[in-house]
């Protein structure tokens, strides 16, 4: 097979250390980049793009914030579809304070003010956890939704109430606006994404990480060692809300072009946590496949049908949706409780035995 290590030699500690030891891996990260960066925006359609990758992308970088919270640091949270708000609506409001500011800049400066916000209703897990802390996120997830509502400052005053994105441009190309084409958005948001996962990974494979993942598994002895659970528990909501800031901030600016507070109910908070817990909790790769997943599965329910030439209304792919994800995620938490991500890994190591058995 090819898949094989034999012959790899690492000669000194951070070469085993690295987080893709396997030159196939390596060379296959590298064949992804490619794909997405070089392949999809010359021969995908304008559909394609604007309808299943950047939602893709955007909803992984949501997946990726609440992983880092919940499956790194067993804080478990309902709140992530309002933090996603907060970044929205700062970014909005830098736009309109800085108009010729970089609208990247504003989006990656926008995570900030959710970090913000996060470190402030992260507070109480420092004296509760489990099913309180999960009461504390959900009351945060209203208290934000009532705030997009209620201060009209945050949406300068709109009649509708919404917040709509101006036309920017940045590098010479307009990025945001009805006239930013698909494909520039989509190279945009993946960029993003790609730095973003970057930040996390080196976070979670260093000494932050370490600690996060000591809270996790068992915090009492994590304190007795040293670990502060103070400073690793509100850096995990502060890195968790800025990542769900820059991805609620991308999902206005760069797919949908206006927003309301129904973007950022508690709905797309649940949607979120079904994509990390399919995914798989404290796996980065997991919130990909997981965000892929559950992005995808209604399109492939409809399309489906469509080849065999049957026809499905819209509402009962929203319920067969619902039915599916369900099950899966009882299947997933009874039989395989890592998710997708686990699933894959599994794979990757019957390759590499291959044709020995396990």
């Amino acid at each position: 097979m090819i898949y094989r290590e034999a012959g790899q030699f690492k000669t000194s500690y951070r070469q085993d250390a690295a987080i893709f030891p396997i030159l196939q891996d390596r060379i296959a990260i590298w064949f992804y980049l490619f794909v997405a960066f070089i392949v999809i925006p010359t021969f995908g359609s304008d559909f394609f793009i604007n309808s299943m990758m950047i939602p893709f992308l955007i909803f992984a970088m949501a997946s990726i914030g609440l992983n880092v919270l919940t499956g790194y640091t067993g804080q478990i949270s309902l709140g992530t579809g309002a933090f996603m708000g907060v970044g929205a609506y700062a970014c909005y409001k830098l736009t309109t304070y800085f108009p010729e500011t970089n609208i990247i800049i504003l989006v990656l400066l926008s995570g900030f003010f959710a970090a913000g916000i996060g470190m402030i209703f992260g507070l109480p897990s420092l004296r509760i956890k489990g099913f309180y802390l999960v009461v504390t996120t959900l009351a945060a997830q209203f208290f934000l939704e009532w705030c997009f509502i209620r201060v009209p400052w945050l949406y300068n005053y709109n009649a509708s109430g919404a917040i709509e994105v101006p036309q920017r441009e940045a590098f010479g190309l307009i990025v945001t606006g009805p006239s930013a084409s698909p494909s520039v958005r989509y190279l945009v948001v993946l960029s993003i994404v790609v730095f973003l996962t970057w930040i996390v990974s080196n976070l979670i494979h260093g000494r932050i990480g370490r600690t996060w993942m000591m809270i996790r598994d068992m915090d009492i002895a994590a304190e007795l060692i040293g670990v502060r659970p103070l400073y690793a528990k509100l850096s995990a909501f502060a890195v968790s809300s800025y990542v769900a800031g820059v991805a609620g901030a991308m999902l206005v600016f760069f797919w949908l072009g206006a927003a309301e507070v129904e973007s950022f109910d508690v709905n797309h908070s649940f949607l979120i946590l079904f994509m990390v817990i399919i995914g798989g909790l404290g796996s980065l790769v997991g919130s990909f496949l997981g965000a892929a997943f559950i992005w995808m599965l209604p399109i492939i329910i409809r399309a489906v049908p469509k080849m065999t030439g049957l026809d499905i209304n819209a509402s009962t792919v929203e319920q067969l949706n619902f039915m599916i994800i369900g099950a899966l995620i009882i299947v997933f938490l009874i039989i395989e409780p890592h998710g997708l991500a686990r699933l894959w890994a599994i794979a990757k190591q019957k390759l590499r035995i291959w044709p020995f058995p396990h």
